[in-house]
């Protein structure tokens, strides 16, 4: 029982962590908010270091969306792909 009640944990944190790389363009602190949660996904081995790096480099940039810029840069395909862009 002990498990399925983490395993719900961890699906309520992905859900969350994956709102959070959603946080629409624009909205304040928003780079930072993906970036974190893209950090996230890197860690449970979803993403892989390219794209984070694009990431970590619009952190600052509330209103630049990193996904044009993963696909620019030809990494982050499956994530891409998962993302619903392309």
């Amino acid at each position: 029982m002990a498990s399925g009640a983490g395993n719900l944990e961890a699906e309520a944190e992905a859900a969350e962590q994956w709102a959070l790389v959603n946080t629409p363009l624009g909205e304040m602190w928003s780079g930072r908010t993906r970036y974190a949660a893209a950090m996230y996904f890197y860690k449970r081995g979803e993403m892989n270091a390219e794209t984070l790096e694009v990431y970590r480099i619009c952190a600052r940039l509330d209103a630049e969306n990193p996904l044009p810029i993963i696909r620019d840069r030809g990494v982050g395909k499956e994530w891409l792909r998962r993302m619903g862009y392309g």
